[in-house]
């Protein structure tokens, strides 16, 4: 089957960018945003948050979360990465199956954003290429930064690379970076060897740790549902936050799952893209995320 591309009403918003292939289906806010908000299976779960009391909005003074996957530029600062992006978005397609979401050029910021999305033909693999161009005559450092806004319950799946021994291996092959307000004996962490899982908990507190990782994967557990995001790291070159290249944050209402692109200079007319590739699966076992021998299994399971 081609992939259907339809604007359709969702949620309060009159027009949504809808994309089907007849096993999944994308929802995009065109009134606002962008926010890719529904990532679904045919009559399955949507992983994606959506905040109820933001659904529908328009036109907002202020930056509105709303949930969903959205592109934000790092590092982040007030203003600067949460701008106030809540005005009518322009779309175009792309090749058979894929759109060009285009929201307007951001002043205040000085860069142009752009999410190309692209559903294949069959089953139910999504690729989401992030663009971030620099409009204003004055150069700037940044890095695009891409986040996915998770329902709530679930938890966060991170692979870590091969276990080590010693004296063989006397190099680190990883970075684990920790926010002000991030307390490690959390119960909601569980710091495994050979996965980190972070569990939200609508009583929890806000709490974010970031990685330096070349895994190339992460994950989200829900209700038997399994949201995957594919990413590349880039060898010898700065990322922000101290070299995050994987970040996840998680407060009372949602979890993030985070991928940023490197830090680099950008002057007048300089594009950069982060490339994320999607999966979904759907109708698998239950497991315990804090059982590294069923995770372990459960990948097998479900391979990646």
């Amino acid at each position: 089957m081609s992939v259907v591309r339809e604007v359709i009403a969702f949620r309060g918003w009159p027009n949504a960018l809808r994309l089907a292939n007849g096993t999944a289906e994308l929802i995009a806010t065109l009134d606002v945003g962008p926010r890719i908000l529904s990532y679904t299976r045919q009559g399955g779960l949507n992983p994606f948050n959506i905040y109820e009391d933001q659904a529908g909005g328009r036109g907002e003074a202020q930056w509105r979360n709303r949930g969903g996957h959205r592109l934000w530029l790092a590092p982040e600062a007030p203003g600067f990465s949460n701008f106030p992006d809540n005005q009518p978005v322009a779309w175009e397609k792309l090749g058979e199956s894929g759109v060009r979401l285009i929201p307007p050029p951001e002043p205040a910021t000085g860069f142009q954003k752009q999410i190309d999305l692209t559903l294949a033909d069959t089953g139910a693999r999504v690729t989401v290429v992030h663009r971030i161009s620099r409009i204003s005559p004055v150069a700037c450092t940044a890095a695009p930064w891409a986040l996915s806004v998770m329902a709530a319950g679930g938890t966060a799946i991170l692979p870590q690379p091969p276990f080590g021994e010693h004296p063989r291996d006397l190099l680190p092959n990883r970075r684990l970076v920790v926010w002000p307000y991030t307390d490690l004996s959390d119960a909601r962490y569980r710091l495994g060897r050979k996965f980190f899982t972070m569990r939200q908990d609508t009583a929890g507190v806000p709490t974010k740790i970031g990685l330096a990782t070349s895994v190339g994967w992460a994950a989200y557990h829900l209700q038997r549902t399994l949201f995957i995001k594919y990413f590349t790291r880039t060898a010898g070159v700065d990322y922000p936050d101290d070299g995050c290249n994987l970040e996840v944050f998680t407060n009372a209402r949602m979890l993030e799952l985070e991928t940023l692109g490197p830090l680099q200079r950008f002057e007048p007319g300089t594009t950069a893209e982060l490339t994320e590739n999607w999966d979904l699966r759907t109708d698998l076992p239950e497991i315990d995320p804090s059982d590294e021998a069923a995770l372990a299994a459960y990948f097998r399971l479900a391979p990646v």
